[in-house]
């Protein structure tokens, strides 16, 4: 048994919305992650389950390893058919987002989001939600969307639905979210989550390997390139600072998801308490940002990159080049220490 955390009035509404509706839409936001992918897959598996038209549509590509989970080959890539994703706002009787919390978060998407006038239930597990929605479901302090999503299910009364697909799908977002719940996991109601998705069927060792224990052969050097070579370490204030330029990225021959944890691997390092990572794009410098104990890197970055996120993972963007995104890092440190590093 889990506590009933979610409104009465929320699901009452979002199970009228979802009964009535014919063609649902489930929307994520950009890159999307192992919980994004996840809860939006769980979504078409138990929807479509009860005999609803589900389809999955993302903004832009996402990591190779979660293409395995079921279901995946039903996902829209809405950058590869932008006329398709118009056409699936438009028909869709309801559309539900997963994992995002504004709708900048979709990227591309964004105006075809703003310009739906069809119902919609925001799922998410983000700081402050800033969407408007028929029903909002929004509850920060959970692990993941996935787990959120699961409690979601239970009080519309389809526990009995979710079947191993769809388990398999949740804990690939509990997962990713929490590190292989490394961290964000000391909730005890997430391991009962967790207990239960794997009597339905789920395998984690199975997702564990996929997951987490699979890269290839140029991402492997080029993690040990920016361990070597880039890792940047300030014992003084308890940070650590790994950047990769677009052309050490090419030299490697970077295809996305290469670098997928390498932002964790300086707080291994006793004394570390926040490290972060930069990888040059094509329009602005990438930052993504992680901690362990209460420092909080979701402020760091929505007021210093434009970005957010969570207490212990997090990320922006800066806009200049990778010698001015590195001066400014550490010109924040002396600031993030006398402000969030209690000793």
């Amino acid at each position: 048994m889990i506590s009933r955390i979610i409104d009465e009035k929320s699901i009452h509404k979002a199970k009228s919305l979802i009964d009535n509706a014919e063609q649902i839409l489930v929307v994520t936001h950009m890159t999307p992650d192992g919980d994004a992918i996840g809860s939006s897959l769980a979504a078409m598996h138990v929807f479509s389950a009860i005999g609803k038209d589900v389809r999955v549509l993302i903004p832009d590509l996402y990591l190779a390893p979660l293409r395995k989970l079921p279901g995946a080959k039903e996902i829209v890539d809405g950058s590869r058919y932008p006329d398709f994703a118009e056409k699936l706002f438009e028909t869709s009787d309801l559309v539900i987002c997963l994992d995002f919390n504004e709708p900048s978060r979709v990227g591309r998407l964004e105006p075809l989001l703003r310009k739906c006038t069809k119902p919609k239930i925001l799922i998410d597990h983000h700081l402050n939600p800033d969407l408007e929605a028929d029903v909002i479901i929004s509850h920060p302090e959970m692990a993941a969307t996935a787990y959120l999503l699961f409690r979601v299910f239970c009080r519309l009364e389809l526990f009995n639905i979710i079947d191993r697909p769809a388990a398999q799908c949740l804990l690939a977002g509990m997962m990713t979210d929490t590190g292989n719940f490394a961290y964000n996991c000391s909730d005890p109601e997430l391991y009962i989550v967790v207990a239960e998705l794997l009597r339905k069927g789920a395998d984690k060792e199975a997702l564990y390997r996929l997951l987490f224990n699979t890269t290839s052969e140029n991402s492997m050097r080029l993690n040990a390139y920016a361990i070597l070579e880039k890792m940047k370490v300030f014992d003084e204030y308890g940070a650590a600072l790994i950047s990769l330029s677009r052309e050490e990225l090419n030299r490697f021959h970077y295809v996305k998801g290469d670098t997928e944890g390498l932002v964790n691997r300086p707080l291994a390092i006793p004394g570390i308490c926040y490290s972060a990572f930069m990888r040059e794009e094509s329009d602005c410098i990438r930052v993504s940002m992680r901690s362990v104990g209460d420092f909080p890197v979701n402020k760091v970055c929505s007021e210093h990159f434009d970005g957010g996120g969570h207490l212990n993972a997090a990320g922006g963007d800066f806009h200049g080049t990778m010698a001015e995104a590195e001066e400014f890092f550490r010109s924040l440190l002396q600031e993030n220490k006398d402000k969030y590093i209690h000793k």
